[in-house]
C-alpha cells in the first residue's frame, strides 16, 4: 500500500497508538479553550453587575472568579501540552525506528530513493507526520472555543450566534477545497528537496575523486539543475500556502469584524447592554485565533499527509530478497557461477575452497555487477543462471548463514562515527586484532594519531584520508575471518609500497580453507593469487597465473601498466 492510501494509514496509526495521550491532551486543551472563551464573558458580567452598579462586593467576587479562571486555564494548558509533546516525541521516534528498520533490513528494500532522500524520510518526514498529534488537539480546541462562543452569542442575541454558527463552516468548507492542491505541491517540494539533499551529500563525500578527475564543473552543473528544480517547487508550494493563508486570514477577519459591527449596531439601538457589547467585542477578537487556526490547519495537515505518504513508500517497500532457510555444513565452501547473466555479465566460473582468485575486469561495470551479485543485492528474478555457495543457491540460504559464510567488501565502504577500534572490530572477535592491523597496514593509521585505536572517526570517516579509510575498512573485513571473502579494489587510494604490504598480509591471513576473491587490477594483488581470470564485455577472455598472463598484451595493458 503506497501513495495516498498508505499515507492515510500511517496517519491513522499515529492517532490510534497515541490514543490515550491524545484524548487526555485534547480534553485539557479543549478545557483551556473553554476557559479562554469565558474570559470576555466574565468581563462583560463584571461590567454589568459590578462596574455599572458600583457594587464593590460584587466586583471583588467576580474578579476572584476571573483569577480562578486564569489559574485553571494555565493548569489545563500546561498538563495538556505535556501529554501532547510526549505523544509527538514518541511517535516521531517510532516512525524513525520503523523507517530506519526498513532501510537497514538485511534483505534490502525495493526503492528508487537514494540514501540522502531516505535520510530525509527518516528524519524530517517522521517529524512532520508526528505533528499531526499537535494539529488534532488544536482543531478540537478551536472547535470547542467556536461552539462556546457561538452559544454565548446566541444567549446575548440570536442573529449574532447564527452568524458565527453559519459563517464559520461556510468559510472552512470553501478553504478546504484547496487542500488537494496544497498536498500535491508540498509532496513535490519534499521529493525534490530530498533529491537535492541526497546529491549534495554524494558530491561532498566524493569531492576528492571529483577533483582528481577534474569533474568539479560537471558536478556543480548537475547540482545546479537539481537545486533549481527544488527551488521552483519550494516557491510554488510557498505561493500556494501563502495565498491560502491570505485568503483564510482575510475571511476570518471579515467574519469577526462582521460580528463586532453587528453587535455595535445592536448596542446603539439598545438591543444589548454595554457589558454584552464588551463581551461580543471580546469574543469577536478572541475568535480570530480559532478562526485563523481552523482555516490554516488544512495546509498543515496536507504537509503531514505528504510526509506520511513518503514514509509509507519506504515502510511498505517490498523486500529485495526472498526469505530463505537453507544452511551450509561446516566444511570448505566453493562458489559456483553457472550461466550467470546480469547487467553486462555472461559468466561461468568456479572458485575452489581455499583458493585466492584474482578477477580483472577490463570494464568497471563488469566488476561492479559481479560484486553486486556476490553480495546478494540482486534479486533472483533480476538475473539469469545460478550463484551457489557450498552447493546451495545463494538466495536459498538463510540470510545470516549466507552473510556468515560470504563477506563482500565493496570498493566504497562507509565508516561510522566512533573510535577507530569500534569501526575495525564492529562486533567481531579481537584475538587477531594486532595481526590484522599489520596485514592491512591499518597499524600505520592507528600510530598516526595520539589516541591510537581510541581516535575518534567522524561520520563517513571524513577526518581520514582515502587511503586510511580503505585500510580501516580492509582491517574490519579481514578480522571477520569469513570462509569466503570478496574484496573489490581495496587498495586504489594507496601507494605501491603499501599495496605490496597489504597483498602479502592478505595472503598470510587468508590461508587453509579460507577462500579469497580479489576483484581488482592491482599488480601487487594479482601477484599473490593462485589464479587470475580476466573479464571483458562480461565474459571470461583469459585465465591463468599472474606470471603466465604477463605475456598477454591485453593483460599487460590492463594490469601491468
Amino acid at each position: 500500500m503506497t501513495g495516498a492510501a498508505g499515507g492515510s494509514r500511517v496517519l491513522r496509526r499515529a492517532v490510534t497508538r497515541n490514543g490515550r495521550r491524545l484524548t487526555v491532551g485534547s480534553a485539557l486543551i479543549g478545557a483551556h479553550q473553554i476557559c479562554e472563551t469565558l474570559v470576555p464573558i466574565l468581563i462583560g458580567v463584571i461590567v454589568d453587575r459590578a462596574v455599572s452598579t458600583g457594587d464593590r462586593g460584587s466586583l471583588g467576587f467576580w474578579v476572584a472568579v476571573l483569577a480562578g479562571l486564569f489559574t485553571l486555564l494555565t493548569i489545563c494548558y500546561r498538563f495538556g501540552a505535556r501529554q501532547l509533546m510526549l505523544a509527538i516525541a514518541d511517535e516521531a521516534h517510532l516512525l524513525r525506528m520503523e523507517v530506519s528498520g526498513r532501510i537497514l533490513d538485511p534483505r534490502g528494500i525495493r526503492t528508487d530513493l537514494p540514501a540522502g532522500e531516505l535520510l530525509t524520510v527518516s528524519t524530517s518526514d517522521a517529524d512532520n507526520t508526528s505533528y499531526l498529534l499537535d494539529y488534532i488537539p488544536r482543531i478540537c480546541g478551536a472547535v470547542v472555543a467556536t461552539v462556546v462562543a457561538a452559544i454565548a452569542l446566541l444567549v446575548i442575541d440570536v442573529p449574532l450566534g447564527l452568524l458565527v454558527l453559519i459563517g464559520t463552516p461556510v468559510v472552512l468548507v470553501g478553504l478546504q477545497l484547496t487542500a488537494p492542491v496544497i498536498t500535491k505541491r508540498v509532496t513535490s517540494q519534499q521529493e525534490l528537496a530530498g533529491r537535492a539533499t541526497s546529491l549534495a551529500t554524494d558530491l561532498v563525500s566524493g569531492v576528492r575523486p571529483l577533483r582528481g578527475i577534474g569533474a568539479e564543473q560537471a558536478a556543480s552543473a548537475r547540482y545546479r539543475v537539481v537545486s533549481r528544480a527544488s527551488l521552483r517547487a519550494t516557491l510554488r508550494a510557498a505561493r500556494t500556502q501563502g495565498s491560502y493563508l491570505m485568503a483564510s486570514t482575510t475571511l476570518s477577519t471579515l467574519l469577526a469584524c462582521g460580528v463586532a459591527i453587528l453587535a455595535g449596531y445592536f448596542a446603539l439601538t439598545g438591543r444589548i447592554t454595554v457589558g454584552e457589547l464588551i463581551t461580543v467585542i471580546g469574543l469577536a477578537q478572541f475568535l480570530l485565533e480559532p478562526f485563523g487556526l481552523l482555516a490554516i490547519v488544512p495546509s498543515w495537515v496536507a504537509e503531514a499527509r505528504a510526509s506520511a505518504q513518503r514514509i509509507a513508500v519506504v515502510a511498505d517497500a517490498p523486500p529485495l530478497l526472498p526469505p530463505a532457510e537453507a544452511r551450509l555444513d561446516g566444511g570448505p565452501v566453493a562458489v559456483d557461477l553457472e550461466g550467470l547473466r546480469y547487467g553486462t555479465l555472461d559468466l561461468d566460473l568456479r572458485i575452489a575452497p581455499g583458493e585466492v582468485l584474482g578477477i580483472v575486469a577490463a570494464q568497471p561495470a563488469d566488476g561492479e555487477a559481479l560484486v553486486r551479485v556476490l553480495a546478494g543485492r540482486v534479486p533472483p528474478e533480476d538475473r539469469a543462471g545460478s550463484v551457489r555457495l557450498g552447493g546451495v543457491d545463494l538466495h536459498e540460504l538463510d540470510l545470516d548463514e549466507a552473510r556468515g559464510a560470504l563477506l563482500v567488501q565493496p570498493h566504497k565502504s562507509d565508516l561510522f562515527g566512533g573510535s577507530l577500534e569500534a569501526n575495525i572490530r564492529a562486533g567481531a572477535a579481537d584475538e587477531d586484532l594486532d595481526e590484522v592491523l599489520r596485514c592491512s597496514a591499518a597499524d600505520e593509521v592507528v600510530s598516526a594519531h595520539p589516541d591510537g585505536l581510541g581516535h575518534v572517526v567522524v561520520e563517513r570517516g571524513a577526518n581520514l584520508s582515502g587511503g586510511q579509510r580503505q585500510r580501516v575498512a580492509l582491517a574490519r573485513a579481514l578480522l571477520v575471518r569469513s570462509r569466503v571473502l570478496v574484496l573489490h579494489d581495496p587498495t586504489t587510494a594507496m601507494d605501491s609500497v603499501t599495496e605490496h604490504v597489504i597483498a602479502q598480509g592478505i595472503r598470510r591471513l587468508r590461508t587453509g580453507e579460507l577462500t579469497t576473491v580479489l576483484v581488482a587490477s592491482s599488480p601487487a594483488l594479482m601477484a599473490i593469487t593462485d589464479r587470475v581470470v580476466v573479464v571483458d564485455g562480461g565474459r571470461v577472455v583469459a585465465e591463468g597465473t599472474h606470471a603466465g598472463l604477463g605475456a598477454d598484451d591485453f593483460y599487460r595493458r590492463t594490469v601491468l601498466r
